[in-house]
């Protein structure tokens, strides 16, 4: 991880202090490594009722028409147009196309969940469904990054960050801000970077879009050149090197970044690989996850690691699953991603529920939008940001609701709408945070996660 020798750290040094001079300091900068670290766990604004988020980010846009979002008007006005419904506008050269699969009411609750979500259905008491999302353009790029910072106008920290800048990580031996395989596209680092909040509180991504989660690893996590003893003079060495500057120069986030990292890589070496490995998982967790069976397996390792790190005290975990943009193939890729995600989701509900985390780790699934009610192709849906679902659970939600509602036909949000300014204030309060509080002073002012938007949606709070 630190593969560098002992004259290479003799030749780094030629700003004016040599080896025996920055050895001098490693015991200084031992002793200031002890001091309160940014990522210490910190108080919140007030009580909260999630611990911890899990994001699953289904990147594409899932058609929420036929997942959580039942409408039975679009099969009584099959092959019709939307006519004059507010929104409908964006639906012009299309006809009404009804869902494909059945809804059936599930639990005590009665919630109406399409047969794509058998497994998960079976929770349907835990799910707060919000059916009134919706979101400002219906372009991936720009909705995907909003989704994930607020904003698509500016480079803005991610939500992980803010969270992670806000309350501090549990675990100081792990990053509290990982995310899975996130997009390599449309925004890409810049949906789990801090922008201008100190670097220390930016993502780990693990692993990337279209690779196995089986091989993911975190880059230069080991070091084959020293052991850990060797490795902890080396990183003092270099350390007291990186404080010196830092005392002798203006604040720079960069470095205080470099810092930390250094400090949390070492300690990572350890921790990461025995989170990874699901070696001590019983065959029944891994069965239930769907590990070990082709459609599952994959998004199945993705939730049961994302337990682990929950577990662990990761404060933020994201996990991306790609490929519902489906504008055509709607019935095959739409099975598909549903049957890759159902049996792990329910998993990872059930096995929180079983240790007793659930109550405090607030679940969230979406897309950066939904899709069109109305199709151009026989078996295909188009982007639609005017209204949408994703659901909640956990984490100090209602079980077994509705919030927020569609029209007739799925197209506008109309009742109790919930924009991603709202989410994500939402999002922070059962944190325990204010949204109008967690401030950072950039640039001659406050910047905020909502910028100067958001609304609490308190009704789904229990």
């Amino acid at each position: 991880m630190f593969p560098y020798s002992r004259r290479q750290v003799l030749k780094s040094s030629s700003c004016g202090f040599g080896y025996l001079a920055l050895a001098g300091l490693a015991t200084e900068s031992a002793n200031a490594a002890k001091t309160v670290s940014p990522l210490a766990p910190k108080e919140s604004h007030f009580a909260a009722k999630a611990k911890r988020v899990i994001f699953l980010c289904m990147r594409g846009g899932p058609s929420h028409v036929d997942t959580f979002d039942y409408k039975p008007g679009l099969k009584k006005h099959e092959g019709e147009a939307p006519g004059d419904i507010e929104g409908a506008a964006s639906q012009n050269g299309r006809k009404l196309m009804p869902s494909p699969w059945k809804f059936r009411q599930h639990g005590e609750s009665g919630l109406p969940i399409s047969d794509l979500y058998p497994n998960l259905a079976q929770h349907a008491d835990d799910l707060c469904l919000i059916n009134g999302a919706h979101t400002t353009l219906p372009n991936h790029p720009q909705a995907l990054v909003q989704l994930h910072t607020g904003q698509f106008q500016f480079v803005r920290p991610s939500v992980g960050s803010w969270v992670l800048y806000g309350l501090g990580t549990e675990n100081q031996d792990l990053p509290g801000f990982v995310t899975l395989k996130p997009p390599s596209r449309l925004g890409g680092a810049q949906n789990y970077g801090s922008a201008f909040l100190p670097a220390v509180y930016q993502g780990t991504a693990i692993g990337s879009n279209g690779q196995s989660i089986q091989d993911a690893q975190i880059g230069n996590i080991s070091n084959p050149h020293f052991d850990v003893r060797t490795q902890r003079k080396q990183l003092d060495l270099l350390q007291a090197a990186n404080r010196d500057l830092l005392l002798r120069h203006e604040p720079n986030s960069e470095l205080e970044g470099v810092i930390e990292s250094y400090e949390l890589a070492f300690r990572m070496q350890t921790a990461v690989p025995k989170l990874m490995d699901f070696a001590d998982e019983t065959p029944q967790t891994m069965k239930q996850y769907g590990i070990g069976q082709k459609q599952t397996d994959d998004f199945g390792q993705m939730c049961l690691m994302a337990r682990r790190f929950a577990e662990a005290g990761v404060r933020y975990i994201e996990l991306t699953h790609e490929g519902w943009d489906q504008h055509n193939g709607l019935q095959s890729r739409l099975t598909n991603n549903c049957g890759a995600t159902d049996k792990p989701i329910a998993g990872l509900i059930a096995d929180l529920k079983q240790r007793d985390l659930l109550q405090d780790t607030l679940i969230i699934w979406g897309g950066e939008f939904g899709r069109t009610p109305a199709a151009k192709k026989a078996d295909g849906r188009d982007h639609n940001s005017t209204g949408f679902s994703v659901w909640m659970a956990g984490g100090g939600v209602k079980g077994g609701m509705r919030y927020g509602a569609t029209d007739e036909f799925g197209i506008t949000a109309v009742n109790n709408r919930l924009h991603t300014h709202d989410l994500h204030a939402t999002t922070l309060h059962l944190l325990g945070l204010d949204h109008t509080k967690l401030t950072y002073r950039y640039a001659g002012r406050d910047f905020r996660l909502t910028d100067v938007h958001g609304n609490v949606a308190h009704d789904i709070i229990s």
